[in-house]
C-alpha cells in the first residue's frame, strides 16, 4: 500500500472544492450532466481532490501552450518539498485509500491467491563460474533474495550477499550491480534506497566477510573488474542521472581519487563498460537511441588508449566481442535487421560480413564462447537460438522449442569454455524452464521448472495467436490465453478481455508466463497482448514504423487490436481493460483519448503522457536521449506540433472517460511524478463522465514502484481488484 502521510480535513475539502480559473473552464463543468448515483461505481461520498489552475503558458515555433497545472512540479527538483505540491499528492493518495477500503476484502484475497502460486524458499539453479558455483535463494516470507556460493562439486553453502539484511527497516531498497573478482575474492555490488537509482558500490572481502571502506558514488553501470582484480570500471551518473563518464576504481583507496578514462560529451548520449566474453578486453560503449559507437582497451591496463572500433554516425547502431586476434560486431550499418561482421583487432574498422543481415530473419543479438558462438534472433516473431562454428561457417545448428508461441532466449552463462550453456524458457501457460544445452549431444537439460505451490494445470487453458488488421492494411500479431471454458462474447455474456501492450524502443512484448495473470484469467478474463507498431516483434522496421513522425502507428495498432478482438466475438466494447508502464503509459493515455467507449477500466503506471513539455526541457535527465525516439521539438516545429498531436495530457479533452487507476513514483527519474499528477488533474476538469478516476503515488519508491516481491505483488492485487471492480466481474 502507498505511504500516506497525514493531511488535515480542511486541506482536503480545500482541494475538493477548489475552482477552474477561466470562465470558460467553469462554464462547461457546471454543464456537466452527472449520472446518477445509484449508476456510480465507487463511493460519491468522498469527493476527489481538485487541483486548482495557475496560469502558466510557453511559446515555441509561434505556438503558446498554456499549462494551468504546471505547478505541480516542484520548482526546486529534484528536491521536492513545495508543500502545495505534496499536500496535492497525499490527498490524491487519501482518496485512492478511501476508495479502496471497501475492496480491501479482495485485494487480500487476490493477494493470498497470487502469493499461493509463488514458491517461498525458492532459488536459482547454481551457474558455474571459476572455481565457485553461484546462485540466490529467497527464504519463506522473504522480501529479498540471498546470495551463496560454494566450491564447484561441493555440497557447501556460503552466504556472500545478505540483502534481506541490507534492506532491513528501509521504505525502498533495489541491489543493482553484482560482479565477483576474477580470483573470487571480493565482491562488488551496488545499492539504491530511494528509487532515485543513483546507486552507491561497495566491495566486500569475501574471505574475511568484511566490508572495505571503499564507497563508489552515483553508480550506474556494472561494476567490472580490472587489472588483476586491483581496479574497478564504472560508469557515474552527473547530477542530471546521466552516465557521462567512465572511471577507474583502485581497490582500498578513496572513492575522490578515482580516475577518468572516458568522458562523453554529446549531449543525450550515455557511457557504459564491460569486459569482454574471454575478459581480455576493456570495452567503452557509448551512445542513444539510435547511434552508438564502442571502444576498447586491454584490461589489465583499463587506463589505457582507448581505441575505436568504427567511429560513431548517426543512425548506425553496433555492439562489439572479442575472440584471439578477431572482433566480432552485431550492427544494423547495411541492413535495417542487422548483421555479424567480424574485423581484425589491428584493423577495426575493416569489417567483413560474416551473416548477412535478412528480411526474414531479424539478428537481435549473439554471444562468443571459446569454440563456438550463438546468434538470437526472431523469424516471423519467434524467438530463435542458433549455435554456430568458428571453423565451420556453414554449419548451423537451431534449437527447437516444443510450442508455436514461446519466450525464450540464453541464460546466465558468464564462462569462456564451455560443454554446455544456459538457456531459459517459457509461454503463456509453460512455466519459467531452465535448461542446459549439451552441445556435443544437442539435447536439452531440463535443470527447473518454476513451481507453482496451489497447483497449474495448463490444459484449462486455450493460447492463440491472431493477426488484426489495423487501418492502414499492417496485420499486428495478437497472443491471446483464456480459459477453454470461457463463453465467446454474445448478447447475453459481455466476455471482458484484458488488453496489454507496451509499443516503444523496439522493446518486444514476450508471450511469456506470469502466476498474477491467472487471477484475471481464472475469473473469464481473457488476456491478450498486442504486438503493436513501436515494438521489434516482425524486425527492425516493425519498431521503426512506430517511433518519431510514425509514432500514432502506436497507438492506433492498439485500438485496431481491441476493435477487431470485439468484432471477432473475444469481448465486447466496454469490457476491455487495459494497462501499460512508462511509454506503455503513454500509449494508454493515447488510446482513452481517441476510443475512450471501446475500455471498461485502464490502468497506467508510471505513464509518460506529459510529453510535449518533458521533450521541451532538457534538463531532465532522459530528455535529450529520448530525442531520436520521439523528435526534437526544440528545433524542429514538425516535431513539436506532431509530439503536440499525441501527447496525452495535451490533448485531453471534454469527453467521457473510462474508470481510471494511475500510478506514479515521487522518486522516479525517469517518468517524473508530475507527469501523471498534472494528466490526473486535467482530467478531472475535463472529462464529462462521472467514472472513477484514482491517482496513487507512491512516496519512498521510484519507476518501478515499490520493492520486495510481497510489497510489489500486493500492488498487482490493487490492480487486478480495479479491473474486477470496473469489469463488473463478479468478486
Amino acid at each position: 500500500m502507498a505511504t500516506i502521510c497525514n493531511i488535515t480535513l480542511a486541506a482536503l475539502a480545500i482541494l475538493a472544492t477548489s475552482l477552474p480559473t477561466s470562465a470558460q473552464t467553469q462554464a462547461e463543468a457546471q454543464a456537466r450532466t452527472p449520472a446518477q448515483d445509484s449508476d456510480l461505481n465507487y463511493d460519491t461520498s468522498i469527493k476527489p481532490p481538485r487541483a486548482e489552475q495557475r496560469e502558466h503558458s510557453y511559446t515555441f515555433h509561434g505556438i503558446t501552450i498554456s499549462d494551468p497545472w504546471h505547478w505541480l512540479r516542484d520548482q526546486g527538483y529534484p528536491t521536492i518539498d513545495d508543500e502545495d505540491v505534496l499536500q496535492y499528492v497525499r490527498a490524491e493518495n487519501a482518496y485512492f485509500e478511501a476508495q479502496m477500503e471497501s475492496h480491501k476484502p479482495l485485494v487480500e484475497d487476490l493477494f493470498t491467491e497470487m502469493r499461493a502460486r509463488i514458491k517461498e524458499d525458492d532459488a536459482s539453479v547454481p551457474q558455474r563460474d571459476g572455481e565457485f558455483e553461484y546462485w540466490s535463494e529467497f527464504e519463506t516470507g522473504g522480501q529479498y533474495r540471498k546470495y551463496y556460493r560454494r566450491p564447484a562439486g561441493s555440497n557447501e553453502r556460503i552466504l556472500i550477499l545478505d540483502v534481506p539484511a541490507l534492506a532491513e527497516g528501509l521504505e525502498y531498497f533495489s541491489l543493482g550491480a553484482f560482479s565477483v573478482s576474477e580470483d573470487g575474492r571480493y565482491l562488488a555490488y551496488s545499492t539504491d534506497t530511494t528509487g532515485g537509482e543513483f546507486y552507491t558500490g561497495f566491495i566486500k572481502d569475501l574471505q574475511t566477510g568484511e566490508l572495505l571502506d571503499d564507497r563508489i558514488a552515483n553508480v550506474n553501470t556494472a561494476l567490472v573488474w580490472a587489472a588483476n582484480d586491483s581496479v574497478l570500471v564504472y560508469g557515474r551518473a552527473n547530477e542530471h542521472w546521466r552516465v557521462d563518464r567512465v572511471f577507474a576504481h583502485t581497490i582500498g583507496k578513496d572513492g575522490d581519487s578515482d580516475r577518468e578514462i572516458y568522458h562523453e560529451e554529446t549531449l543525450g548520449y550515455t557511457a557504459s563498460p564491460s569486459a569482454s566474453a574471454n575478459r581480455e578486453w576493456l570495452v567503452i560503449s557509448t551512445g542513444d537511441n539510435e547511434t552508438s559507437e564502442v571502444m576498447f582497451t586491454r584490461i589489465d591496463d583499463p587506463t589505457g588508449k582507448l581505441t575505436v572500433i568504427k567511429p560513431r554516425e548517426v543512425g548506425v547502431e553496433y555492439a562489439a566481442d572479442f575472440r584471439e586476434d578477431t572482433i566480432y560486431i552485431w550492427s544494423n550499418d547495411s541492413h535495417v535487421n542487422f548483421r555479424l561482421a567480424t574485423a581484425p583487432i589491428a584493423d577495426p574498422a575493416n569489417w567483413t560480413t560474416l551473416i548477412a543481415g535478412s528480411d526474414e530473419f531479424y539478428l537481435t543479438g549473439f554471444e562468443l564462447f571459446k569454440d563456438f558462438y550463438v546468434t538470437e534472433g526472431r523469424l516471423n516473431g519467434l524467438d530463435q537460438v542458433q549455435l554456430r562454428y568458428y571453423d565451420d561457417p556453414a554449419r548451423v545448428e537451431s534449437i527447437a522449442f516444443p510450442e508455436a508461441a514461446y519466450d525464450a532466449g540464453t541464460g546466465n552463462n558468464p564462462e569462456w569454455d564451455v560443454d554446455r550453456i544456459r538457456l531459459t524458457y517459457e509461454s503463456l501457460i509453460t512455466p519459467d524452464t531452465v535448461y542446459d544445452y549439451r552441445v556435443a549431444s544437442r539435447e536439452l537439460e531440463t535443470l527447473k521448472v518454476q513451481e507453482i505451490p496451489s497447483g497449474f494445470d495448463p490444459s484449462l487453458y486455450t493460447v492463440e495467436r491472431l493477426k488484426i488488421r489495423a487501418r492502414d492494411g499492417a496485420m499486428v500479431p495478437v497472443s491471446v490465453v483464456y480459459r477453454k471454458d470461457r463463453p465467446m462474447a454474445d448478447g447475453s455474456n459481455s466476455a471482458p478481455l484484458h488488453l496489454y501492450a507496451y509499443g516503444a524502443y523496439g522493446y518486444a512484448v514476450p508471450p511469456g508466463f506470469s502466476t498474477s495473470r491467472f487471477s484475471l484469467i481464472d475469473r473469464g478474463v481473457a488476456y491478450a497482448i498486442a504486438h503493436i507498431r513501436g515494438g521489434d516483434d516482425l524486425g527492425r522496421n516493425w519498431y521503426l514504423q512506430g517511433k518519431m513522425a510514425a509514432r500514432t502507428n502506436t497507438f492506433n495498432d492498439f485500438v485496431d487490436v481491441g476493435r477487431g478482438l470485439v468484432e471477432l466475438g473475444y469481448t465486447a466494447e466496454g469490457q476491455v481493460s487495459a494497462s501499460g508502464g512508462s511509454a506503455g503509459g503513454e500509449l494508454m493515455g493515447a488510446v482513452v483519448n481517441q476510443d475512450p467507449a471501446l475500455f471498461g477500466a485502464i490502468v497506467a503506471h508510471v505513464p509518460f503522457v506529459d510529453v510535449l513539455s518533458t521533450m521541451l526541457d532538457d534538463t531532465l535527465p532522459l530528455t535529450p536521449g529520448e530525442w531520436p525516439e520521439w523528435g526534437n521539438p526544440i528545433e524542429s516545429k514538425a516535431a513539436f506540433t506532431h509530439i503536440l498531436s499525441y501527447s496525452p495530457y495535451d490533448q485531453v479533452s471534454r469527453q467521457d472517460y473510462p474508470p481510471m487507476l494511475v500510478t506514479a513514483g515521487l522518486n522516479d527519474p525517469r517518468v517524473t511524478y508530475w507527469e501523471p499528477a498534472k494528466w490526473v488533474a486535467k482530467l478531472r476538469e475535463y472529462k464529462t463522465d462521472e467514472n472513477i478516476l484514482m491517482l496513487k503515488t507512491n512516496m519512498g519508491a521510484g519507476h518501478g514502484g515499490k520493492s520486495g516481491r510481497f510489497e510489489g505483488l500486493r500492488e498487482t492485487a490493487e490492480e487486478v481488484t480495479f479491473i474486477l471492480w470496473q469489469l463488473g466481474v463478479e468478486e
